[in-house]
């Protein structure tokens, strides 16, 4: 028996339980991981809400969450290449890494480097890839100015950090509380709310080259009325807007796999990006951690500790 999250019926945090079930032996291709750290994301609790049952449907009783980091328990026949006992990150494609032991096939699944936390490490799936293929989406490079909306949530803290790798300058809108960590890391900060054009104007006065939205439907109209190409608009949270005007929707499902994730791996094992972590709860926790997760102000990631 294992602690698992499940949820029978759509709706708020409420509906949140974690109960033991029994975790089978792996299958083949399977490997079996203690989970030591998953981060939570806006993603699943739209599932869990309902709010894009039309597209993610759940079959009750669900399971939840993606992002895990572990030592593996048992591999499953047929996988070459890892050892019980070995530390790993990766992602669960069935929507069950909040639990204390997941099975996941082993293509899933990458050594975790030693330099790297496990709340950092549990953290990193989702955020990762989907800042990676943001990034790729707008081309973005030398030479270019790039505005990036809730630049210091989970996924535009490190877009933020691989765009200016790539050599563009960055404008993000976030909170004044987020000023001081975002020009740290080489980003010029804009507040949000009435005048924000103005400010973009202000910071990018040779013109803004390309626009990621992380946030709703508001920021696409922006970025059409700053003048940036439709080409060169991306977003991962306004899929309606972005085709009424023409604009990308590229981000995890585009750059998900073991090879894009062990890039980013690398970059925060070595120190060339931060994964911010904005808090820990242990898993019987999980709706305290969605609670705070709801209310869209943390910096960088919420995870849950098994």
């Amino acid at each position: 028996m294992a602690k698992a999250v499940r949820f029978d019926e759509y709706g708020g945090v409420d509906v949140l339980r974690v109960l033991d079930i029994e975790i089978p032996d792996p299958s083949r291709g399977e490997v079996q991981v203690a989970v030591r750290a998953a981060g939570i994301n806006p993603s699943e609790g739209a599932i869990r809400s309902g709010a894009v049952k039309a597209i993610f449907p759940a079959t009750f009783p669900s399971g939840e969450g993606s992002d895990l980091a572990g030592v593996v328990r048992t591999v499953g026949k047929g996988v070459e290449g890892i050892l019980v006992n070995d530390e790993v990150l990766g992602w669960s494609a069935e929507r069950s890494s909040h639990a204390e032991l997941v099975n996941v096939p082993a293509g899933q699944l990458i050594p975790k480097p030693p330099a790297l936390g496990w709340a950092e490490a549990g953290g990193l799936y989702v955020v990762g890839v989907t800042a990676l293929g943001a990034a790729r989406s707008v081309d973005a490079g030398p030479g270019d100015t790039v505005v990036v909306s809730a630049a210091a949530g989970g996924v535009g803290a490190i877009l933020c950090q691989l765009l200016r790798i790539r050599g563009a300058d960055v404008i993000g809108i976030a909170s004044d509380s987020n000023s001081g960590w975002l020009e740290s890391k080489g980003v010029t900060q804009v507040a949000y709310g009435e005048g924000l054009a103005e400010r973009i104007r202000a910071a990018g006065p040779d013109g803004v080259d390309a626009f990621i939205d992380l946030f709703g439907p508001e920021y696409l109209e922006l970025a059409v009325e700053l003048g940036v190409p439709t080409e060169r608009i991306d977003t991962i949270a306004s899929h309606q807007k972005a085709m009424e005007i023409g604009a990308k929707t590229e981000g995890g499902g585009e750059a998900t796999s073991a090879a894009n994730l062990a890039i980013i791996a690398e970059l925060a094992a070595t120190g060339q990006i931060e994964i911010p972590v904005a808090a820990t709860y242990p898993l019987d926790q999980v709706r305290e951690a969605y609670e705070e997760l709801e209310q869209r102000h943390a910096r960088g990631k919420i995870v849950l500790l098994p």
